[in-house]
């Protein structure tokens, strides 16, 4: 019997796990605290982007890789997930798709930071 009566909160305990949480931690910077994927590397916005979609494809999209996010992604708190045109999904705060900048080479690094006018650091 008491088999039984944990076997739904075994479950339930699974399920939630089995959801991804997005990937994303506070670092200190030179323009403050700012967000970060696990690997410790700022991400940034693009000016060009609207909620919820991505403009940044083929070269943008090389020298800014999206923080992607795994097919169990789910969105929680101010972290949604958007659809890129292939069918794949990446991570956006507040709506804004996140991307990471190419030549940031450490933990804390923004030399993305208004580059082009149109990135910026992504704040917490």
């Amino acid at each position: 019997m008491k088999t039984l009566i944990l076997l739904p909160f075994a479950f339930a305990a699974l399920t939630t796990a089995a959801f991804a949480a997005p990937p994303v931690k506070t670092v200190k910077s030179e323009k403050g605290e700012v967000l970060a994927g696990e690997n410790g590397m700022t991400l940034y916005t693009y000016r060009n982007d609207k909620k919820g979609t991505s403009n940044c494809y083929d070269k943008c999209a090389t020298n800014w890789p999206p923080l992607m996010a795994d097919s169990n992604a789910a969105e929680e708190g101010a972290y949604s997930l958007v659809t890129r045109k292939d069918g794949s999904k990446q991570w956006a705060k507040d709506g804004m798709p996140l991307y990471y900048w190419v030549k940031d080479t450490k933990e804390g690094d923004v030399t993305g930071d208004g580059v082009g006018g149109v990135w910026d650091v992504a704040k917490p």
